[in-house]
Order: structure tokens, then C-alpha cells, then sequence
């Protein structure tokens, strides 16, 4: 019989994150990890120290998986890389955005936090003072986590379909076009289907040109 390697909370965390990803944030318990792991679920203590404690070291995990910017491009295309580069790790896991937007973890340590002190760095370099850089910080958390929830079924739908593709249909039969033309075109025309990554790279653009614009002044 192969030995089994032992535990250690990488693998922990990395099978956590594999049942997150599968089963959703309800999904992960301890005995369902333990499960996973083909080991009984009180050799997971030795590990991490409860679930708040995994759903961290998770969100952590994903993190770490932010590719860092050229420090040396200018503060636009840092920027503009960045963000990108925090969309694409979190819609890989969008169990992630979830557990932030929901407060379900806050995770503090240097590790976690290194992208978002890169992104503040940003801000700094571009101009701002301090109140630009708590806004533009805003703006852009705020464009990233927000198209997550447009573009992955409210977070618990798959990466890169749009949450409201499955209610258009219901939209367009309820709706009453002579009641509401606007809404009822746009829905309309979103039936030929939506890209959200195109999406975003827009939204980002426009991001961009307005805080180019803010330091200016």
C-alpha cells in the first residue's frame, strides 16, 4: 500500500478552494473537506484553525494568484494591468468576490494584502492626495467586484456567464415596451448575447480616461 504524504495546510487550502470552487461557500465544511482528503476531519486542526479560519486561507490563496505589474510602465498601464489581473484571478474562483462582498473573510495578512498595496502605490505615483487615492481605490474595487457579479451569475454562476442571461427571457414577455422602450430594447438587443470581458476592458478604459482627468485637475 503507497503511503499517504502528509497533510500540511497548502494542500489543505488548495483542496478547499477545489470544493469552494465546486460546491459554493456553503458547500465547504470541514467534514466535506475532510472527506476530500480521505482523512478524518479532526487531522484538519492540525492545520487551520475553523472554517473562517479556511475560507481566509483561501481567499489568500486566490490572491497570491494576482500576477503582479511592471513597476516600471507608466501609472495608466499599471493600472489598466492590475485591474485586469485581479478580474481574471477572481473569476477563476468566484466563491472569492463572494466572501469579501459578504464579509465572510477579511483577510490581513502581507501576503493577501500586497496586491492592494501595489494598487495604492498606483494611485500614489499617478498624483493623487490621499482622498484621490481612497476614491480611485473605490472606483476601481468597485469596477472589479462589480462586473464579477454582473459577468459569473452572482458570483455563484459559471466564470464568464453573464447573471442575468437566464432572466432576459422573462424580462422581455413581462415587460410592457410601451411602458418602458428603453429598458425594453436594451433587452432586447442583449438577446444576440453579451461579452463580458469586452465589458470590462470598456468599463476600464472609461475608468481610466476619468481618473486621468481627476489629477489633471
Amino acid at each position: 500500500m503507497a503511503r499517504r504524504e502528509p497533510l500540511n495546510r497548502e494542500k489543505v487550502l488548495d483542496a478547499a478552494l477545489e470544493l469552494a470552487d465546486r460546491e459554493g461557500l456553503e458547500g465547504l465544511s470541514m467534514r466535506r473537506l475532510a472527506k476530500a482528503l480521505g482523512v478524518e476531519a479532526m487531522s484538519l486542526y492540525n492545520h487551520v484553525s475553523n472554517k473562517a479560519d479556511l475560507v481566509d486561507g483561501i481567499v489568500e490563496r486566490v490572491f497570491g494568484q494576482v500576477e503582479p505589474a511592471d513597476p516600471g510602465l507608466p501609472w495608466q498601464e499599471r493600472l489598466r494591468v492590475m485591474a485586469r489581473n485581479m478580474h481574471r484571478a477572481f473569476s477563476r474562483h468566484p466563491v472569492v468576490p463572494l466572501a469579501l462582498a459578504t464579509d465572510r473573510s477579511n483577510p490581513t495578512s502581507p501576503h493577501a494584502l500586497r496586491t492592494l498595496d501595489d494598487l495604492v502605490g498606483t494611485l500614489y505615483a499617478a498624483g493623487f492626495d490621499d482622498l484621490g487615492v481612497w476614491r480611485a481605490l473605490t472606483a476601481v474595487n468597485a469596477l472589479v467586484f462589480g462586473t464579477l457579479l454582473l459577468s459569473t451569475g452572482g458570483f455563484d454562476g459559471a466564470p464568464g456567464r453573464h447573471a442575468g442571461e437566464e432572466q432576459v427571457g422573462v424580462y422581455i414577455r413581462a415587460l410592457d415596451p410601451d411602458r418602458l422602450p428603453h429598458f425594453a430594447r436594451l433587452l432586447r438587443w442583449t438577446r444576440g448575447g453579451v461579452d463580458p470581458a469586452a465589458d470590462f476592458e470598456q468599463a476600464l478604459d472609461l475608468l481610466i480616461d476619468g481618473l486621468e482627468k481627476a489629477v489633471a485637475t
